[in-house]
């Protein structure tokens, strides 16, 4: 075994040492679930479920860690134990953090009203591991969330703590080479869209139970929770619903100051796109766009919308 093997061997000894050792303890929501989270939710996400108004409404589950979270200024029931792990990465040169995934069970219902409290632990330290961001460990959490004592459900939270992979050195003689745009992340529930957009297409997903249209893709229904759906084709025309200029931080393959727009489709759904065609001081709410295709480099092409004049 060489010298740094058995350093490695040894750091994930001491990581696997955390493994089930609380990272809080009788963390309690700073409000309870309450009517206007909720519709705030809603209406980030266009989700139109019935369930979640009324007098009898309960709050989306996808919300169960929004009920957890501390803000700026944190929660009181965070234990030592998760920031000792997390130095003890750092010592070991492990210095960058990225989020990675997500997982979440429902136990019960969310209701206005409902106190939230909740516990969490360090679930898994996994071998060191080398990707392209660099080399380090993932770490898991665990989070039981409590509505008036009973448990409301399981977020389960991944990190990969890492040291950045080495930018080799470029000669001076060489220029440097042209950055690329980050890649999507394309999954099982998404992997139609990408298919369509290098078909040209730009795909909606529509559940076969009710015909609610739904975008972004989905594994099911959140009209219905129906998980049978087919596909209809946009026909390219959209207003802007809402947009940013981007200014800074500047980011390597982007050419600030652009417009990214939230843009109503025709057919009732809303898409995130960059804007071409016109300046970018010159977006405005209601522009009429339509939609085209961006080849970026090789082996990336993306929908985007081109501004339309008035």
């Amino acid at each position: 075994m060489t010298h740094a093997s058995a350093e490695e061997d040894r750091l994930h000894t001491l990581l696997k040492e955390f493994e089930g050792r609380p990272a809080a303890t009788g963390g309690r929501a700073k409000d309870e679930v309450n009517e206007p989270m909720i519709r705030h939710w809603c209406e980030a996400m266009g989700d139109t479920n019935p369930a979640y108004t009324g007098p009898d409404a309960i709050a989306p589950p996808t919300m169960l860690q929004a009920w957890t979270m501390g803000g700026l200024s944190g929660h009181t029931g965070r234990s030592s134990a998760y920031d000792e792990l997390l130095a003890l990465l750092d010592g070991a040169g492990c210095t960058s953090v990225v989020a990675t995934d997500c997982e979440q069970e429902y136990a019960r219902p969310l209701r206005p009203g409902d106190t939230v409290t909740f516990d969490a632990v360090i679930e898994s330290v996994s071998p060191r591991k080398t990707t392209k961001l660099g080399t380090g460990y993932f770490v898991t959490t665990r989070m039981d969330v409590h509505a008036e004592g009973e448990l409301a459900g399981t977020h389960r939270f991944r990190i990969l703590k890492y040291a950045p992979a080495a930018v080799g050195k470029v000669r001076a003689a060489e220029p440097a080479p042209k950055a690329r745009r980050p890649r999507p992340v394309i999954n099982r529930d998404n992997q139609g869209f990408w298919d369509g957009v290098r078909a040209h297409k730009l795909l909606i997903q529509r559940c076969t139970a009710c015909r609610t249209l739904r975008f972004p893709w989905l594994p099911g229904c959140n009209a219905c929770a129906s998980p049978d759906w087919d596909t209809v084709e946009a026909n390219g025309a959209g207003t802007v619903f809402s947009y940013v200029v981007m200014h800074h931080p500047p980011f390597p393959a982007f050419d600030p100051p652009y417009a990214v727009a939230l843009v109503e489709l025709a057919e009732g759904v809303r898409v995130i796109g960059n804007i071409t065609g016109v300046p970018y001081d010159k977006v405005r709410i209601g522009l009429p766009v339509r939609l085209e295709f961006l080849r970026v480099d090789d082996s990336l092409e993306l929908p985007v919308f081109r501004g339309e004049a008035g």
